[in-house]
């Protein structure tokens, strides 16, 4: 926003740069939590501009959020790797992802990748790295599958629900919640035994889980939350899991399971939202970006030939 100082300055335009919360009067939070607001007829030009570039190491925090929301049943550190293993329940719980440690990036050396290896084969599962951008690339001949996005939310900046929540919240999923979830809100699918779901599930690092319901005596829409905090001190509400009943669906009911997951986690002391969603799922990417949700980065996996 460019705008007009009052006479008697040294100069007689000035800029602020920042996100624009008001229109009347016109007025601009800055970086630092500023607020600046001047009158109508002070204001030369308002000029929208894109995101900020997003650091590495904002990559690599929410990155390690992400993982400990949903670390498998079984992790462990190798060389700034961490492996996670979740009895082949989702592609998340069982790669190895490069988060650092210490403040040093993670390397993907061949002595390195032998002990990854090793240590899958030890589980009887097969070697797969999650690759997000700028923090590691695959090594030469790997194929690249499943492209996935992920979103960011600045919570200050999203309307949360008022009044009493809409949603029922548990710290594990009921059978009903397992139920839906395993049939993706249709017919069941072909999926480990429920045992195992839940053990992937209900499993969180140094955090705390809300499985979130919506509908009686069947849930009709479900969600999971993972609180966590990453290790620049950001604390993270992780959305996933969000599945809503065939014949309810596009009323709305999915949005309003995540602002009452955003809003059960910002009771709980999270500043920031997120959620992972494949590339080609056009829908879900189209209905995260209207309630606000930006883009931060990518990830996608890789495995050794076979």
């Amino acid at each position: 926003m460019r705008y007009r100082l009052p006479s008697g300055q040294p100069q007689s335009l000035t800029d602020v740069i920042g996100e624009l919360v008001a229109l009347d009067p016109p007025t601009v939070r800055t970086a630092d939590g500023r607020l600046v607001s001047v009158t109508d007829d002070r204001v030369v030009a308002l000029k929208a501009l894109g995101p900020r570039p997003i650091r590495t190491g904002e990559i690599r925090a929410l990155e390690a959020a992400a993982a400990f929301g949903w670390p498998g049943m079984e992790y462990e550190w190798i060389d700034g790797w961490l492996a996670r293993a979740g009895n082949e329940y989702t592609y998340r719980a069982n790669s190895a992802v490069p988060l650092g440690q210490h403040g040093v990036p993670a390397d993907l050396t061949t002595e390195t990748l032998l002990r990854i290896d090793d240590w899958y084969t030890l589980r009887n599962l097969p070697l797969r790295l999650a690759l997000p951008d700028r923090l590691a690339t695959a090594p030469p001949g790997w194929p690249i599958e499943r492209e996935t996005v992920v979103f960011g939310l600045d919570i200050e900046n999203f309307v949360l629900p008022q009044g009493p929540p809409m949603v029922r919240f548990a710290p594990a999923p009921d059978d009903a919640w397992l139920s839906m979830y395993r049939s993706q809100g249709e017919t069941p699918t072909d999926q480990p035994d429920s045992a195992s779901i839940r053990e992937v599930l209900t499993a969180v690092h140094d955090g705390e889980l809300g499985f979130a319901s919506l509908g009686v005596p069947a849930p009709i829409a479900i969600g999971r939350g993972a609180l966590t905090t990453a290790p620049d001190g950001r604390r993270w509400i992780g959305l996933s899991c969000l599945t809503v009943a065939a014949e309810h669906r596009r009323h709305g009911l999915g949005s309003l399971v995540c602002a009452e997951l955003i809003r059960w986690g910002h009771g709980r002391g999270a500043t920031h939202a997120y959620l992972q969603v494949t590339a080609d799922n056009v829908g879900a990417i189209a209905l995260y970006r209207d309630m606000g949700f930006l883009d931060h980065h990518s990830y996608r996996y890789a495995a050794p030939p076979s």
